[in-house]
């Protein structure tokens, strides 16, 4: 919530405790709990069926794709659970609320991932120079599903994905899986055209490929979350100059902006002005535009004199 701070005051009037909250119901969130308990069933329930038949027919790479989706389910997991949290009022203790437990889970997941992957890879590598029989037609069928189910997914998320990130992500992963499964799919047919029992694990070092990349780039992201850097979507010198145009305002410092979850993003700054004050008509007009220029919905503002500002910065610092 935007908050102002004039130095000098002992006290800030009711109108001003009013403004803090005029911004956060700009864009209500459409509630995708639905979307996210199918998606999620249906990714589990997948899972189990690659890795049963994967073992029956021994195809590593259908073992690969699962874990593929198992990626999914988790990642679906995460967003769910983050949604769930972000609903939560704060507290006394945690008076963010506890939508910054999505970052941990994502930190989490990635190393978990990662680790998963790495067994898998090293099976892969030892199929290539010792090849074993597979079932092909197997691997296609049941591929051929994972298309379906990930299309599916992808659909039930494609109507928000423009309008919520957490949304859109989950729409990006569904799809992008549905492709994986196709190239498992190309695996299987080629198998049982042609007998090439090295298609397999090249298939699935391939799949693995794709796993690490997206494991790699959450592991970053969650990191640079946990260390409270600027969201990546976030042009942090865009928001310095959008800042130093606002009327009244002759200079700024101590500008953060950070993640408080994996969907929200908080902002504090000092900005100085002549005499220390802003009115609340243009508290409000900041907070409403920080949220629709640049997605940060938690906003503090600290207002300071001119004449006065190095002397609190030196001391803030």
């Amino acid at each position: 919530m935007p908050h102002s701070h004039h130095p000098g005051d002992d006290h800030q009037d009711d109108d001003h405790a009013q403004v803090g909250h005029d911004h956060a119901h700009l864009h209500a969130p459409v509630n995708f709990g639905r979307a996210f308990a199918i998606g999620l069933a249906l990714n589990v329930g997948f899972v189990v069926i690659e890795v049963v038949f994967g073992f029956l027919s021994n195809s590593v790479s259908l073992v690969a794709d699962a874990g593929h989706n198992l990626s999914d389910a988790l990642g679906l997991g995460v967003a769910w659970t983050a949604a769930i949290l972000g609903k939560q009022a704060p507290t006394r203790r945690f008076s963010y609320g506890l939508g910054g437990s999505s970052i941990l889970a994502a930190l989490f997941n990635a190393v978990l991932l990662l680790m998963v992957t790495g067994g898998l890879a090293w099976e892969a590598i030892s199929r290539l120079f010792h090849p074993e029989p597979v079932a092909g037609a197997t691997v296609m069928i049941v591929a051929a599903c994972g298309i379906a189910v990930n299309g599916l997914c992808a659909w039930l998320f494609a109507s928000g994905r423009k309008g919520d990130l957490n949304v859109g992500g989950a729409f990006m992963h569904m799809a992008a899986d549905a492709l994986v499964s196709l190239g498992v799919v190309f695996a299987g047919l080629v198998i049982a055209a042609t007998g090439w029992l090295w298609v397999d694990p090249l298939t699935s070092l391939v799949v693995n490929a794709a796993i690490i990349w997206s494991a790699w780039s959450l592991l970053k992201s969650s990191l640079a979350m946990s260390l409270d850097a600027v969201p990546a979507n976030i042009e942090i010198d865009a928001v310095r100059a959008y800042l130093a145009s606002l009327a009244s305002v002759v200079d700024l410092h101590d500008l953060h902006v950070w993640s408080l979850s994996t969907t929200e993003t908080a902002l504090t700054c000092h900005l100085v002005t002549p005499d220390g004050r802003f009115s609340d008509e243009m508290l409000s007009q900041t907070a409403r535009e920080l949220k629709e220029k640049f997605g940060i919905g938690h906003a503090t503002i600290q207002l300071e004199r001119a004449g006065t500002a190095c002397h609190l910065a030196e001391a803030h610092r």
